[in-house]
């Protein structure tokens, strides 16, 4: 005759496994930083860029030259459009760059 084994529901299912049911593979990770210093050479920034630092040096030569009235004006627009510049090309980074 057979000699049957009983489990209870416990030990059944609660039952601690002392091997590992999969086993762990060996895999090759390539890891990358996200922010790299030369995105920040994209075309249009620096297109904008140097278009408000050519600015601001004509502004400086008109200074020198004592043309005070247009450095003026130009002084005036250029109270706006410093933040508007900087701001825009912040948005337009963001937007483009792939984090």
């Amino acid at each position: 005759m057979r000699k049957t084994h009983y489990n209870t529901f416990r030990n059944f299912f609660y039952k601690p496994s002392s091997k590992s049911s999969t086993k762990p593979r060996p895999f090759r990770a390539c890891s990358f930083v996200p922010f790299s210093p030369l995105a920040m050479l994209d075309p249009t920034i620096l297109t904008i860029g140097g278009i408000v630092l050519g600015i601001a040096i004509i502004e400086r030569i008109l200074e020198r030259w004592g043309v005070i009235d247009l450095v003026d004006q130009f002084g005036k627009i250029m109270r706006l459009i410093l933040p508007v510049t900087f701001y825009s090309a912040l948005i337009y980074f963001f937007a483009t760059f792939m984090f």
